[in-house]
């Protein structure tokens, strides 16, 4: 079978082409090139000793981006972005890419993983600061969730929302299926690692909703072959990550905290409650893109992944807060407020991605007018 992988280009090469300090793109640059050769090294966890000099640089500049990023309530910006494509450079070794068998070498390396813990320890902590936790104990849990499925089932636009609308070019539109194909070509694969266990009717209800994302078992109807054709329409990349570069880190945080809660069993209710967040409010989402397509005189193959999604995830919302957010929140009383954190941090997280996305779209094209 011919290779799906997209190698990652040269991190040196990348930072030439964007407009930060030269010495802090050097310094994390160089530390991700050290770490991608360690990834790639055979048999890596017996081979530290013989790599120790590229070992200690990389944990020296490991440890200064994670004082950098999590120390105050921002943080630095290239410190944030360093370490969440560190954090998914491990991850992605969880899922199958239909590539060469030997980049899983290290799939289960302990130095990876002591490398994921460290980032994850300090990268967590921090995103729990951001959210009342002490308020959720206590809160009426299912009164929680239905109050906010029906606030976020169809918000009040937003300045972004607005700019989407209304203003976005189609450079723009083009930028923003570039950084969404990060998610959309590989979606639901994720979701696929929370199924295994006791049969209930959370996890039938839970497999309907992969079902439906996998196009019911028919690659010509699942969701990722709908976002391709629309990149296919622009002449664009349609292999998965073939954008990585452009992606924010606030986006490859969003995929790393669902990495983390998919391995730990124990987060299930927040992933749940999560995933409740991401099936109810995407058709708002999905309704501003199409909105941007139509305005812009687009082709129906240019914009049919996003009314697929407005007409299934509307469904799938329902689905999971009705027949897995509820029911869970009864079967564990003294457990269910961690559904309610789920959902607010996949929305904090998830607003906190979507501002990034559009401020890299006006970045885009300023730069587009500025070479015109």
């Amino acid at each position: 079978m011919q290779s799906n992988l997209v190698m990652f280009p040269s991190v040196e090469a990348e930072g030439k082409s964007v407009q930060i300090g030269e010495t802090t793109v050097t310094k994390y640059g160089s530390a991700e090139q050290q770490f991608i050769e360690l990834l790639v090294t055979e048999d890596l966890d017996n081979q530290l000793d013989v790599e120790v000099a590229k070992v200690s640089e990389f944990e020296r500049t490991l440890s200064t981006a994670i004082r950098a990023a999590y120390q105050n309530a921002c943080g630095d910006e290239q410190a944030h972005r360093f370490l969440q494509r560190i954090l998914y450079r491990i991850n992605r070794l969880k899922l199958f890419w239909y590539d060469d068998l030997q980049h899983y070498t290290n799939e289960r390396s302990l130095y990876l993983s002591s490398c994921r813990n460290q980032i994850e320890a300090a990268w967590q902590k921090w995103e729990l600061a951001q959210i009342n936790v002490s308020a959720l104990q206590q809160c009426d849990v299912k009164q929680a969730l239905i109050e906010r499925g029906a606030a976020d089932l169809d918000p009040p636009l937003s300045d972004d929302s607005r700019y989407i609308r209304e203003q976005m070019t189609e450079a723009g539109y083009r930028h923003l299926l570039a950084i969404a194909s990060f998610d959309g070509l590989v979606e639901g694969s994720r979701l696929s690692r929370i199924l295994g266990g006791a049969a209930n009717e959370v996890q039938c209800m839970l497999v309907r909703v992969l079902l439906e994302e996998y196009g019911n078992g028919r690659l010509s109807r699942k969701h990722s072959t709908f976002f391709a054709q629309m990149l296919a329409e622009f002449g664009m990349n349609i292999e998965p990550e073939g954008y990585f570069d452009l992606v924010p880190w606030e986006v490859l945080a969003c995929a790393n905290h669902n990495f983390l809660l998919t391995e730990r069993k124990r987060y299930f209710l927040r992933y749940s409650g999560g995933l409740t967040y991401f099936e109810v409010a995407g058709p708002a989402a999905y309704r501003n893109y199409l909105t941007a397509a139509q305005r812009l005189g687009l082709s129906e193959a240019a914009m049919g992944y996003w009314e697929l999604h407005i007409r299934e995830d509307e469904r799938h919302g329902r689905w999971m807060l009705d027949d897995v957010a509820l029911p869970l929140a009864e079967q564990y009383p003294d457990d269910a407020w961690e559904l309610v954190l789920g959902y607010d941090q996949e929305k904090l997280m998830s607003d906190r991605a979507a501002s990034a996305v559009v401020r890299s779209i006006r970045e885009a094209e300023q730069t587009v007018l500025a070479i015109g």
